[in-house]
């Protein structure tokens, strides 16, 4: 299918305080860190794909339809402009879509700094869009908050004790020689009510985890920590994560929990194993490449994650896409040999893990753009029926290194699920 040409248009506008109202309660579509980022609105044009090679065809329609399309941008700000949502799928086997929607209106704020985007197919006339265009100011309409709403999300199809049993699985594997580390998820299911304001998670997500990046795109709702890449005017940066311990219930047992995790070798491993992985895709694509030399603690409201900056200089024409395919799947998600850790997981998960784990973000019209990996995050699934609840799917997992414990890798999971089931909650 040949892309359409997009004709968008950015104007500024009067300070937008919160952004959430300005998406859609029922199909929200949000990227926002600190109060910063974008919603979108309807969608100008979608790429949905499968398979293996589903993230290079991602990429270079994005390049195409960029390349057609006629934008009037004269803020030039990080997020303005034609930019798409992104939630792609962490396995090429994976029955969900990869997805690169491009809304038909995106409301975005920096700072002090607040916009409109319009993006419409040429052939659609002012006079046939939901949203017309017109010089100067275009002020957007958002819609209140709909009634406060619960959800309920219970045992999936790995129990705790099947969780377990699989940990022992991948530490028999690492045993035997047939992985250095692998990452092993479990699922808890559930529903909300039909109607209810998906936004509503969204803000409580970003109210209760301000550090992370909150994300809604086709369904898949989180607030991750981990930065995948951010390509912004030729500068890549990455944040790695890997290496986990639940926050202390007091001052000290928090500083105590913080130390163990960075003195703990069994961890510290594991990290080096994600950061080696997430070098090692980057240097083809960049120049002046570095990481700090140790790991720090990176303190989130429910765990101590160790954690390590990269950041380099962009070397050719990759974009943001681009490289997110180079470097997914990452160790910290996968494992180590990564092919021989995607394979574990499939042959011992008992759950296709959809978009969990997966890339998720936007990218711009230059290749510009930020990504994470889709974590603390659940799946909604519109009810097959009139009057049925809404489907939930939430993840959570831990990095198996030899050493560890199943029962202590099955209440990391448990740890990792809290920001999700206390916003559903």
């Amino acid at each position: 299918m040949t892309p359409p040409r997009l004709v968008v248009q950015t104007r500024e506008i009067d300070h937008v305080e919160d952004l959430l109202p300005f998406t859609s309660p029922s199909h929200p579509t949000a990227w926002i860190r600190r109060g910063d980022g974008m919603v979108g609105y309807g969608t100008a044009f979608a790429f949905t794909r499968t398979g293996t090679e589903a993230y290079a065809s991602l990429a270079e329609g994005w390049k195409q339809l960029s390349a057609a399309a006629e934008v009037d941008d004269p803020l030039g700000l990080p997020g303005t402009g034609l930019i798409a949502f992104g939630a792609l799928a962490f396995d090429a086997r994976s029955q969900r879509d990869s997805v690169l929607s491009v809304p038909g209106v995106v409301v975005g704020r920096r700072g002090r700094r607040s916009w409109v985007t319009t993006i419409t197919p040429s052939h659609v006339g002012e006079s046939d869009g939901a949203h017309a265009r017109a010089e100067g100011a275009m002020e957007p309409v958002g819609t209140p908050y709909g009634p406060h709403w619960s959800g309920t999300l219970g045992p999936g199809e790995q129990s705790p004790a099947g969780y377990m049993a699989a940990v022992q699985a991948g530490l028999d594997a690492i045993a035997a020689g047939e992985v250095g580390k692998v990452v092993l998820a479990r699922d808890l299911r559930g529903s909300v009510p039909v109607g209810s304001d998906l936004r509503r998670l969204a803000r409580a997500l970003a109210s209760d985890y301000p550090d992370t990046w909150v994300f809604a795109v086709d369904g898949l709702i989180g607030a991750s920590p981990e930065t995948l890449v951010t390509v912004h005017g030729g500068t890549v940066t990455a944040r790695v994560l890997a290496g986990t311990t639940p926050r202390g219930a007091d001052a000290d047992a928090d500083t105590a929990a913080s130390s163990a995790l960075a003195t703990s070798s069994k961890d510290t491993d594991e990290h080096e194993f994600a950061v080696q992985s997430v070098l090692a895709s980057l240097r083809p694509h960049t120049r002046a490449l570095v990481a700090s030399d140790a790991p720090f603690t990176l303190k989130l409201p429910n765990v101590w994650h160790l954690a390590t900056d990269v950041e380099g200089e962009l070397h050719g024409a990759a974009s943001a896409l681009d490289l997110v395919s180079a470097l997914h799947p990452t160790a910290a998600v996968a494992g180590t040999p990564t092919d021989a850790a995607v394979e574990l997981i499939h042959r011992i998960e008992p759950f296709d893990r959809g978009r969990y784990a997966g890339p998720v973000g936007w990218i711009d019209a230059h290749g510009d753009g930020e990504w994470a990996i889709a974590l603390r995050c659940a799946q909604f699934d519109a009810a097959e029926g009139p009057g049925e609840p809404i489907a939930a799917t939430a993840y959570a997992g831990a990095g198996i290194v030899a050493g560890s414990d199943p029962e202590t890798e099955l209440i990391e999971t448990r740890v990792k699920f809290r920001p999700i089931v206390d916003a559903l909650a």
